[in-house]
Formats: structure tokens, sequence, C-alpha cells
């Protein structure tokens, strides 16, 4: 099986779906020379790309090659020059590590044992406290 994203004219994912596997093509209908093609011409207006499962950071999660940067979700977008799919941006701050597709912060996030929350108005990781009773 494999999965499949369909992208609307604003290159923004609108459904996920899971159908045939890429490498099945002796049951692909005729006429179609891959399942992006066909699955495309179910979704009116859409755009059909599959979407790796395992791809997460442009990172493949059993060490094989990242694709598409992410896995597609509904809302994400599609970054057609650069073929990955890109999550929403979280702050208006972050900006875009293309070494991984994702929005990281202008500043690196302390590394020790504290939990940290973003701050936007300050521009800063700030320690979340505890909730009651957790200290």
């Amino acid at each position: 099986m494999a999965n499949y994203a369909f992208i609307d004219t604003d290159n923004l994912v609108v459904e996920v779906i899971t159908g045939k596997d890429e490498d099945d093509l002796e049951t692909l209908p005729n006429d179609f020379t891959s399942w992006e093609e066909y699955y495309e011409t179910k979704r009116e207006g859409l755009t059909c790309l599959r979407t790796s499962f395992n791809t997460d950071a442009n990172k493949h999660l059993d060490g094989k090659t990242p694709f598409r940067g992410n896995y597609a979700g509904i809302g994400m977008s599609y970054d057609s020059a650069n073929d990955v799919f890109i999550k929403e941006k979280e702050f208006d701050s972050w900006v875009m590590d293309e070494a991984t597709w994702s929005w990281v912060a202008p500043v690196d996030k302390p590394n020790d044992d504290n939990l940290y929350g973003w701050n936007e108005e300050s521009l800063a990781w700030e320690v979340v406290p505890p909730a009651s009773g957790e200290e």
C-alpha cells in the first residue's frame, strides 16, 4: 500500500488516502502510467501526489531515502519547486530549515531538563512551569 495526497490549486493538501503500491503496475488500469495519474482522475480539479508515511523532517524512519520532506497531512502545503510537503507554520517568527523542511524558531531551544514553550511576543523560549501537583 502507498499513500497519496490531493492538492488544490493553492497547493494545499485537502485529502490523503491509502491506495495501491506505486510499484503495482500489473493492476494499473489501461491508459495510465502511474497510480498518481489514476487517482487524480477521481478528484476533479485536484492534483494527486504520493506521500511517504515514513518520512518526517526529511528523514525516513527506516533509514531509507526520505520522500517529499514530510508525510502529507490535511492543511499542509506542497512546495512544487522543491517537491516537498511542508507543515503549517506555528509562529510568524519561525523560519524554514531546508535541511529538514521544518519550521524552526529563530533561537535554539535550551538543551537541559526543563520543559520549554515558545513565546512569540518576546521571541524566546520560556520554561513551562509544572502542572499543579507535579513537583
